[in-house]
């Protein structure tokens, strides 16, 4: 238990210490070498000797150790001679961004990277996800994901980036994706894609954390209040989603006393104000979809015609396939499961969600719903097959079960 929470640690804390790396030295990529040494180095000796004191400092001390060696050794002396603008030399941070961190975040969203570089290395540089989890978040191979990182490092470099906030003519470019990567980042630590245990709490809370600061920073940017509007509506129910063993709990099983009500407070007061005030974007829908889900005392309270009909919002403004995945189920629940499972079939040809567990575990869901439970039980172990995480792919395994032992239900087909 000791060793997970020392792993835990470095892992929150390791993109502080990046941040700091970098602001003092420079380069980029030989920052986070330095970095990953110290967190290996971490990994051996705190277990053996015990944890220091100030971990961050121990980490800090550590990893610009290892930074100074590299950076005197010829090979990284001629790297530098090479590159005249170092991300050195702002040690005084001004600016909007002036969290450390959040520095970070921006400088990894640098407009010298295409959009897909600039989520997968801020996912990895300052969320601390391995490549793998990235890989999952984008549904690529891991391999495809492991080179589109090291080539955005190497952009980082070579464009001479500086450890700054972004001019005010890229501010608004920037920040729309940084944005998405605290979207990212908050999904990945509420229904982790690798490990025993379905929500990563220290993901979470970096995600609601930066978000928090960068409402501070711009706090009339309604897409900033809504993706926090968003996180907070979503994190209310996380003391309900799982059981004492740790098995999901799907929302409308979940005990609703649970939910945290200040969390649904703020989060209602977030996008109740972003939606009165402020130009419509993607998060402020999502974030109005998720206070129709809280405000909802009982599950069959739920509004599920403002459910559909904000889903169609959402899909005109930010149409994509887990857009559509997530308005067949509303349409099933307004129309019925045969609605629902004709807008699955027109899913079906998209590999971005055929890759994945999502469409088959809906699928299941709305199958069971219609009462064809021999294509339900088929749907679910097909589901299960392809989760990877481990708490998804045994609440799939036991919906199957379920089905497998139900002497109740009636077996149907689609019209």
């Amino acid at each position: 238990m000791a060793e997970d929470d020392d792993l835990a640690l470095v892992r929150r804390l390791a993109p502080e210490v990046l941040a700091m790396l970098v602001r003092r030295y420079g380069h980029f990529e030989a920052c986070e070498d330095a970095v990953q040494e110290a967190l290996v180095a971490a990994s051996v000796q705190w277990p053996a000797e015990g944890r220091p004191a100030s971990p961050k400092a121990w980490l800090m001390t550590v990893a610009s150790r290892r930074l100074i060696d590299e950076l005197r050794s010829d090979e990284a002396r001629r790297r530098r001679e090479q590159s005249d603008a170092s991300m050195a030399g702002s040690e005084a941070v001004t600016g909007p961004a002036a969290d450390d961190t959040l520095t970070l975040l921006f400088l990894c969203c640098h407009p010298a990277l295409s959009a897909p570089s600039q989520l997968a290395l801020t996912l990895r540089a300052v969320a601390g996800l391995t490549t793998a989890e990235i890989a999952r978040a984008f549904l690529v191979p891991e391999a495809t994901m492991a080179q589109r990182i090291s080539r955005a490092k190497q952009k980082i470099v070579e464009a001479g980036a500086s450890f700054r906030p972004p001019p005010e003519a890229e501010w608004a470019g920037r920040l729309r994706v940084v944005l998405h990567v605290l979207y990212l980042l908050f999904n990945e630590g509420y229904t982790a894609t690798s490990g025993p245990d379905l929500v990563r709490t220290d993901l979470t809370s970096e995600a609601i954390r930066l978000t928090r600061e960068l409402l501070r920073v711009v706090p009339d940017d309604g897409e900033v209040a809504g993706l926090l509007a968003l996180m907070l509506l979503t994190d209310a129910r996380r003391a309900a989603r799982t059981d004492r063993d740790g098995g999901i709990v799907p929302l409308t099983e979940q005990d609703r006393t649970l939910w945290d009500a200040d969390e649904i407070a703020e989060g209602v007061a977030l996008v109740t104000g972003s939606l009165a005030s402020k130009p419509l974007g993607p998060h402020q829908v999502q974030a109005a979809i998720a206070a129709v889900h809280d405000e909802a005392e009982r599950v069959e309270d739920t509004d599920w015609r403002q459910i559909l009909a904000l889903y169609g919002v959402l899909q005109r403004i930010a149409p994509g396939p887990m857009v559509a995945l997530n308005r067949a189920v509303a349409l099933a629940m307004v129309e019925g499961p045969e609605a629902g499972l004709d807008a699955l079939d027109a899913l079906s040809v998209d590999d971005r969600v055929n890759a994945s567990h999502r469409l088959e575990s809906v699928r299941s869901h709305l199958l069971e719903m219609n009462g064809d439970t021999e294509a339900a039980r088929n749907a679910y172990v097909d589901a299960a097959r392809r989760a990877v995480s481990i708490p998804e792919r045994r609440y799939l395994i036991s919906r199957a079960a379920r089905l497998s032992t139900s002497s109740g239900g009636v077996a149907r087909r689609r019209r």
